[in-house]
């Protein structure tokens, strides 16, 4: 039987690395080709919403995914969900949003979820996820949203310090109010490793490494 290939859809060069450690780590045996457009995010956050346009490309590089030869497609962005799960329904192999498994986690693990970013438009669509997957499970949760203002500007101007510094500070409330918290981003899983012990008391799940689990055991 000839090797499984996986296509990944990026927002972020930058997510690239990240995602081809995790492969060779958890499907060594599944080929892998990567598809980037960064300009995706930076029109979502110039509207402020994920555009009809933007989610047409979207679908249009899913398209190109399998057109490719991908058995199955992951796209790593959150803020551009509602478009992955459009191009689910036109596709003719499994497509995942980066953050549904990661939601499906939360989910089990406690009622009150928080979840938490840098960017309103990437905090509203996992929120959403969250929402959705409880009631598809039949569990009622209690959902705690928190932005962290500034973090994203002072990333952007590259002040990488004050970012983590934002965060950390949000992370630290936020994990005395709920039983598990939810990255909606996955480069704030960086800040979660330089916390104590004693601000890290509930779990806090990043996306990256649970997609890629979830992978391991469809593909396997």
């Amino acid at each position: 039987m000839p090797p499984k290939t996986l296509a990944l859809i990026h927002t972020s060069a930058t997510l690239v690395p990240v995602f081809q450690q995790l492969c060779a780590e958890h499907l060594p045996g599944v080929q892998t080709f990567n598809i980037v457009d960064d300009s995706l995010v930076r029109t979502i956050n110039r509207e402020g919403v994920l555009t009809p346009a933007v989610a047409r490309r979207v679908v249009g590089y899913v398209n190109s995914a399998e057109a490719g030869g991908a058995d199955y497609v992951l796209v790593t962005c959150s803020s551009i969900g509602a478009a992955v799960e459009q191009a689910a329904g036109l596709s003719g192999v499994p497509v995942l949003r980066v953050d549904q498994p990661m939601a499906d986690e939360a989910v089990r693990t406690g009622r009150r979820i928080g979840v938490i970013a840098t960017l309103p438009t990437t905090l509203g669509p996992t929120a959403d996820l969250v929402q959705r997957r409880a009631a598809r499970a039949g569990k009622p949760i209690e959902l705690t949203s928190v932005l962290c203002e500034g973090a994203f500007e002072a990333l952007m101007s590259g002040d990488g310090a004050r970012h983590d510094a934002i965060v950390a500070a949000a992370l630290r409330e936020l994990v005395t109010q709920v039983d598990v918290v939810l990255l909606a981003q996955a480069s704030m899983a960086r800040v979660v490793e330089a916390l104590d012990a004693a601000d890290r008391r509930v779990p806090i799940l990043a996306s990256p490494g649970i997609a890629i689990r979830h992978l391991a055991a469809a593909l396997a």
